[in-house]
Protein backbone atom coordinates (compact mmCIF):
# COMPACT_ATOMS: atom_id res chain seq x y z
CA UNK A 1 0.00 0.00 0.00
CA UNK A 2 2.78 2.29 0.76
CA UNK A 3 4.59 1.46 -2.66
CA UNK A 4 0.92 3.40 -4.09
CA UNK A 5 1.43 6.63 -2.04
CA UNK A 6 2.84 9.43 -4.05
CA UNK A 7 5.87 10.89 -3.21
CA UNK A 8 4.63 14.47 -2.33
CA UNK A 9 2.28 12.66 -0.12
CA UNK A 10 5.39 11.46 2.27
CA UNK A 11 7.25 14.87 2.11
CA UNK A 12 4.34 16.42 2.94
CA UNK A 13 4.01 13.78 6.41
CA UNK A 14 7.57 14.68 7.05
CA UNK A 15 6.62 18.48 7.06
CA UNK A 16 3.93 17.77 9.38
CA UNK A 17 6.19 15.97 11.77
CA UNK A 18 8.82 18.25 11.70
CA UNK A 19 6.43 21.31 12.73
CA UNK A 20 4.73 19.35 15.34
CA UNK A 21 8.06 18.85 17.01
CA UNK A 22 9.01 22.54 16.80
CA UNK A 23 5.73 23.66 18.18
CA UNK A 24 6.34 21.22 20.63
CA UNK A 25 10.56 22.72 21.57
CA UNK A 26 8.47 26.53 21.29
CA UNK A 27 5.71 25.18 24.03
CA UNK A 28 9.03 23.90 26.54
CA UNK A 29 10.86 26.85 25.78
CA UNK A 30 7.69 29.42 26.20
CA UNK A 31 6.74 27.11 29.37
CA UNK A 32 10.05 27.36 30.81
CA UNK A 33 10.58 31.03 30.28
CA UNK A 34 7.09 31.50 31.81
CA UNK A 35 8.13 29.66 34.82
CA UNK A 36 11.86 31.68 35.00
CA UNK A 37 9.20 34.60 34.58
CA UNK A 38 7.12 33.78 37.79
CA UNK A 39 10.21 32.97 39.47
CA UNK A 40 11.44 36.02 39.25
CA UNK A 41 8.36 38.07 40.07
CA UNK A 42 7.57 36.15 42.83
CA UNK A 43 11.21 36.86 44.48
CA UNK A 44 10.30 40.85 43.57
CA UNK A 45 6.64 40.64 44.92
CA UNK A 46 9.08 39.45 47.94
CA UNK A 47 11.23 42.21 48.02
CA UNK A 48 8.44 44.87 47.41
CA UNK A 49 6.51 43.73 50.35
CA UNK A 50 9.58 43.84 52.79
CA UNK A 51 9.89 46.85 51.88
CA UNK A 52 6.49 48.41 51.72
CA UNK A 53 5.15 46.36 54.58
CA UNK A 54 4.07 47.99 58.05
CA UNK A 55 6.45 46.58 60.29
CA UNK A 56 9.61 47.07 58.26
CA UNK A 57 8.42 50.90 57.91
CA UNK A 58 7.89 51.17 61.56
CA UNK A 59 11.52 49.78 62.18
CA UNK A 60 13.13 51.66 59.79
CA UNK A 61 11.28 54.47 61.80
CA UNK A 62 12.18 53.88 65.31
CA UNK A 63 15.69 52.75 64.36
CA UNK A 64 16.02 56.42 62.40
CA UNK A 65 14.68 58.53 65.63
CA UNK A 66 16.40 56.36 67.64
CA UNK A 67 20.05 57.15 66.20
CA UNK A 68 19.26 60.73 66.21
CA UNK A 69 17.91 60.78 69.75
CA UNK A 70 21.44 59.12 70.59
CA UNK A 71 23.35 61.21 68.61
CA UNK A 72 21.67 64.45 70.26
CA UNK A 73 22.66 63.09 73.34
CA UNK A 74 25.82 62.70 73.14
CA UNK A 75 26.59 65.67 70.91
CA UNK A 76 23.79 68.01 71.91
CA UNK A 77 22.77 69.46 68.24
CA UNK A 78 22.38 67.46 64.40
CA UNK A 79 25.15 69.16 62.33
CA UNK A 80 22.60 69.51 59.61
CA UNK A 81 20.19 71.35 61.29
CA UNK A 82 20.33 75.12 62.55
CA UNK A 83 19.28 76.24 65.77
CA UNK A 84 17.75 79.09 66.80
CA UNK A 85 17.78 80.26 70.48
CA UNK A 86 16.62 83.60 71.90
CA UNK A 87 19.18 83.83 74.08
CA UNK A 88 23.24 84.33 73.09
CA UNK A 89 26.24 82.35 73.93
CA UNK A 90 27.52 84.22 76.62
CA UNK A 91 24.02 83.33 78.15
CA UNK A 92 24.36 79.92 78.09
CA UNK A 93 28.00 80.15 79.31
CA UNK A 94 31.42 79.02 78.24
CA UNK A 95 31.31 75.70 76.84
CA UNK A 96 33.98 73.66 79.21
CA UNK A 97 37.18 71.82 78.29
CA UNK A 98 37.02 68.22 78.13
CA UNK A 99 39.39 66.73 80.66
CA UNK A 100 41.12 62.88 80.50
CA UNK A 101 39.10 61.88 83.57
CA UNK A 102 40.84 58.26 84.74
CA UNK A 103 37.24 56.73 84.92
CA UNK A 104 36.30 57.83 81.43
CA UNK A 105 37.13 54.98 79.26
CA UNK A 106 34.96 51.95 78.40
CA UNK A 107 37.28 49.57 81.02
CA UNK A 108 38.10 52.48 82.98
CA UNK A 109 37.09 52.61 87.00
CA UNK A 110 36.89 55.68 89.54
CA UNK A 111 40.05 56.65 91.12
CA UNK A 112 39.05 55.67 94.90
CA UNK A 113 42.12 57.65 96.16
CA UNK A 114 40.51 60.61 94.91
CA UNK A 115 37.05 59.54 95.81
CA UNK A 116 38.53 59.74 99.61
CA UNK A 117 40.25 62.82 98.71
CA UNK A 118 36.85 64.78 97.18
CA UNK A 119 34.87 63.46 100.18
CA UNK A 120 37.46 65.18 102.75
CA UNK A 121 37.10 68.23 100.34
CA UNK A 122 33.08 67.96 100.35
CA UNK A 123 33.22 67.57 104.41
CA UNK A 124 35.40 70.21 105.07
CA UNK A 125 34.11 72.85 102.24
CA UNK A 126 31.07 71.91 100.13
CA UNK A 127 28.76 70.86 103.13
CA UNK A 128 28.94 73.97 104.33
CA UNK A 129 25.93 74.78 102.29
CA UNK A 130 25.32 71.79 99.81
CA UNK A 131 23.06 68.92 100.78
CA UNK A 132 24.28 64.98 99.93
CA UNK A 133 20.65 63.50 100.79
CA UNK A 134 21.56 60.64 98.23
CA UNK A 135 24.62 59.20 99.94
CA UNK A 136 24.62 57.02 103.60
CA UNK A 137 27.26 56.43 105.58
CA UNK A 138 26.86 53.01 104.04
CA UNK A 139 27.74 53.49 100.87
CA UNK A 140 31.43 54.93 101.78
CA UNK A 141 32.49 51.55 102.59
CA UNK A 142 34.58 49.61 100.80
CA UNK A 143 34.89 52.63 97.98
CA UNK A 144 36.52 55.08 100.19
CA UNK A 145 36.76 54.14 103.56
CA UNK A 146 36.77 50.81 105.94
CA UNK A 147 33.53 49.65 107.62
CA UNK A 148 35.35 51.42 111.30
CA UNK A 149 35.99 54.56 109.85
CA UNK A 150 32.63 55.03 108.25
CA UNK A 151 31.37 54.34 111.55
CA UNK A 152 33.88 56.49 113.37
CA UNK A 153 32.86 59.30 111.00
CA UNK A 154 28.95 58.87 111.17
CA UNK A 155 29.35 58.76 115.12
CA UNK A 156 31.00 62.09 115.00
CA UNK A 157 27.33 63.96 113.82
CA UNK A 158 23.61 63.59 116.15
CA UNK A 159 20.88 62.65 114.61
CA UNK A 160 17.12 63.00 115.77
CA UNK A 161 15.45 60.01 116.75
CA UNK A 162 12.38 58.50 118.39
CA UNK A 163 10.11 58.81 119.50
CA UNK A 164 11.37 56.84 123.05
CA UNK A 165 9.09 55.21 125.67
CA UNK A 166 8.22 58.82 126.72
CA UNK A 167 7.41 59.77 123.70
CA UNK A 168 9.88 62.02 122.96
CA UNK A 169 12.50 62.61 120.35
CA UNK A 170 16.20 62.20 121.37
CA UNK A 171 19.81 62.78 119.83
CA UNK A 172 21.70 59.70 119.33
CA UNK A 173 25.09 59.30 117.20
CA UNK A 174 24.93 58.25 113.56
CA UNK A 175 25.33 54.86 112.18
CA UNK A 176 26.28 53.35 109.27
CA UNK A 177 22.58 53.35 107.98
CA UNK A 178 21.82 56.96 108.30
CA UNK A 179 22.39 59.53 105.08
CA UNK A 180 25.05 62.32 105.29
CA UNK A 181 23.59 64.89 107.84
CA UNK A 182 21.95 68.21 105.40
CA UNK A 183 23.46 71.62 106.75
CA UNK A 184 19.95 73.14 106.67
CA UNK A 185 16.78 72.16 108.41
CA UNK A 186 14.81 73.27 105.08
CA UNK A 187 14.74 74.52 102.18
CA UNK A 188 13.50 78.13 103.78
CA UNK A 189 16.45 78.23 106.10
CA UNK A 190 19.03 77.79 103.42
CA UNK A 191 17.50 80.83 101.39
CA UNK A 192 17.54 82.74 103.83
CA UNK A 193 21.76 81.62 104.93
CA UNK A 194 22.35 82.37 101.13
CA UNK A 195 20.77 86.01 100.26
CA UNK A 196 17.74 84.31 98.94
CA UNK A 197 19.92 81.87 96.97
CA UNK A 198 19.04 77.80 97.12
CA UNK A 199 22.32 75.85 97.05
CA UNK A 200 20.99 72.51 95.08
CA UNK A 201 22.07 69.09 96.41
CA UNK A 202 25.00 67.30 95.03
CA UNK A 203 23.75 64.40 94.82
CA UNK A 204 22.90 64.27 91.53
CA UNK A 205 24.87 67.44 90.23
CA UNK A 206 27.17 65.62 87.65
CA UNK A 207 24.17 63.79 86.14
CA UNK A 208 21.88 67.49 86.04
CA UNK A 209 24.22 69.45 84.58
CA UNK A 210 25.23 69.68 80.80
CA UNK A 211 28.50 68.89 80.17
CA UNK A 212 29.04 66.57 83.43
CA UNK A 213 32.33 66.66 85.24
CA UNK A 214 33.90 68.87 83.24
CA UNK A 215 31.54 71.54 83.67
CA UNK A 216 31.56 71.53 87.52
CA UNK A 217 35.18 71.53 87.49
CA UNK A 218 35.09 74.34 85.05
CA UNK A 219 32.75 76.20 87.40
CA UNK A 220 35.02 75.47 90.15
CA UNK A 221 37.94 76.78 88.61
CA UNK A 222 36.99 79.48 86.45
CA UNK A 223 36.20 82.37 88.87
CA UNK A 224 37.67 85.14 87.39
CA UNK A 225 37.53 89.19 87.39
CA UNK A 226 34.18 90.40 85.13
CA UNK A 227 35.56 92.14 81.95
CA UNK A 228 35.58 95.53 80.08
CA UNK A 229 31.53 96.63 79.90
CA UNK A 230 30.29 93.70 82.10
CA UNK A 231 28.02 94.32 85.33
CA UNK A 232 27.75 92.34 88.11
CA UNK A 233 25.31 93.79 90.74
CA UNK A 234 26.47 93.25 94.47
CA UNK A 235 26.18 89.80 96.00
CA UNK A 236 27.26 87.90 92.36
CA UNK A 237 30.52 86.77 91.06
CA UNK A 238 31.55 86.64 87.69
CA UNK A 239 32.12 82.59 86.00
CA UNK A 240 32.10 83.14 82.43
CA UNK A 241 30.94 78.80 82.53
CA UNK A 242 27.97 80.18 84.23
CA UNK A 243 24.83 80.65 82.13
CA UNK A 244 24.68 84.31 82.28
CA UNK A 245 27.93 84.63 83.90
CA UNK A 246 26.71 86.12 87.08
CA UNK A 247 26.77 83.37 90.00
CA UNK A 248 25.39 83.67 93.73
CA UNK A 249 28.24 81.41 94.79
CA UNK A 250 31.81 82.63 95.56
CA UNK A 251 35.08 81.03 94.53
CA UNK A 252 35.31 78.22 97.75
CA UNK A 253 38.81 76.33 96.17
CA UNK A 254 42.18 78.15 97.48
CA UNK A 255 45.35 76.49 97.19
CA UNK A 256 46.34 74.50 100.82
CA UNK A 257 42.54 74.96 101.48
CA UNK A 258 42.16 71.75 103.02
CA UNK A 259 45.55 69.24 104.13
CA UNK A 260 45.17 65.97 102.39
CA UNK A 261 45.69 62.67 105.03
CA UNK A 262 47.59 61.15 102.15
CA UNK A 263 50.46 64.06 101.34
CA UNK A 264 48.71 65.45 98.00
CA UNK A 265 49.64 68.99 97.50
CA UNK A 266 45.81 70.53 98.05
CA UNK A 267 46.34 73.13 94.80
CA UNK A 268 43.07 74.47 93.96
CA UNK A 269 43.02 72.05 90.52
CA UNK A 270 44.03 68.86 92.64
CA UNK A 271 41.19 69.68 94.82
CA UNK A 272 38.45 70.91 92.06
CA UNK A 273 39.43 67.18 89.80
CA UNK A 274 38.99 65.31 93.92
CA UNK A 275 35.70 66.92 94.67
CA UNK A 276 34.10 66.08 91.31
CA UNK A 277 35.45 62.64 91.01
CA UNK A 278 33.71 62.19 94.60
CA UNK A 279 30.66 63.79 93.09
CA UNK A 280 30.81 61.87 89.77
CA UNK A 281 30.69 58.59 91.85
CA UNK A 282 27.75 60.21 94.04
CA UNK A 283 25.63 60.27 91.25
CA UNK A 284 27.02 57.17 89.97
CA UNK A 285 27.39 54.66 92.32
CA UNK A 286 27.09 51.64 90.66
CA UNK A 287 29.60 52.90 87.70
CA UNK A 288 32.43 50.06 88.55
CA UNK A 289 29.93 47.72 88.68
CA UNK A 290 27.91 48.18 85.92
CA UNK A 291 31.18 48.07 83.37
CA UNK A 292 32.99 44.72 84.98
CA UNK A 293 28.99 43.86 84.17
CA UNK A 294 28.91 44.99 80.98
CA UNK A 295 32.50 43.27 80.43
CA UNK A 296 31.57 40.06 81.38
CA UNK A 297 28.04 40.90 79.28
CA UNK A 298 29.81 40.94 76.12
CA UNK A 299 32.21 37.95 76.78
CA UNK A 300 29.60 35.98 77.92
CA UNK A 301 26.87 36.59 74.69
CA UNK A 302 30.34 36.80 72.17
CA UNK A 303 30.92 33.13 73.04
CA UNK A 304 27.01 32.21 72.90
CA UNK A 305 26.78 34.17 69.28
CA UNK A 306 30.07 32.20 68.50
CA UNK A 307 27.68 28.60 69.34
CA UNK A 308 24.59 29.23 67.50
CA UNK A 309 26.89 30.42 64.37
CA UNK A 310 29.12 26.89 64.81
CA UNK A 311 25.71 25.10 65.64
CA UNK A 312 23.62 26.59 63.09
CA UNK A 313 26.47 25.71 60.29
CA UNK A 314 26.67 22.19 61.45
CA UNK A 315 22.81 22.05 61.51
CA UNK A 316 22.07 23.34 57.91
CA UNK A 317 25.26 22.40 56.05
CA UNK A 318 23.81 18.85 54.83
CA UNK A 319 20.65 21.22 53.49
CA UNK A 320 22.74 23.55 52.25
CA UNK A 321 25.32 21.43 50.58
CA UNK A 322 23.30 18.78 48.91
CA UNK A 323 22.92 18.52 44.98
CA UNK A 324 19.28 17.74 43.26
CA UNK A 325 19.23 15.76 39.97
CA UNK A 326 16.32 15.82 37.72
CA UNK A 327 16.09 12.75 35.52
CA UNK A 328 13.48 13.92 33.00
CA UNK A 329 11.14 10.54 31.96
CA UNK A 330 11.76 9.06 28.91
CA UNK A 331 9.05 9.86 25.97
CA UNK A 332 8.58 5.98 24.64
CA UNK A 333 6.44 6.86 21.93
CA UNK A 334 9.16 8.20 19.76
Amino acid sequence: MLSRLPVAALKSQSAIGASRSAFSALKARATSQVRFTSSSSASSAKLESLFTSRASLISAALFSAGSIAWYTHLYGSLPFVGEVHANSLADDGLHPTAYPWSHKGLFDSFDHSSIRRGFQVYQEVCAACHSLDRIAWRNLVGVSHTADEARLLAEDVEYTDGPDDKGEMFQRPGKLSDYLPSPYPNEEAARAGNSGALPPDLSLIIKARHGGADYVFSLLTGYIDPPAGVEIREGMNYNPYFPGGAISMARVLWDNLVEYEDGTPATTSQMAKDVVTFLNWAAEPEHDERKKMGIKAVILFSALFAVSIGVKRFKWTVIKNRKIFYNPPKDLNH
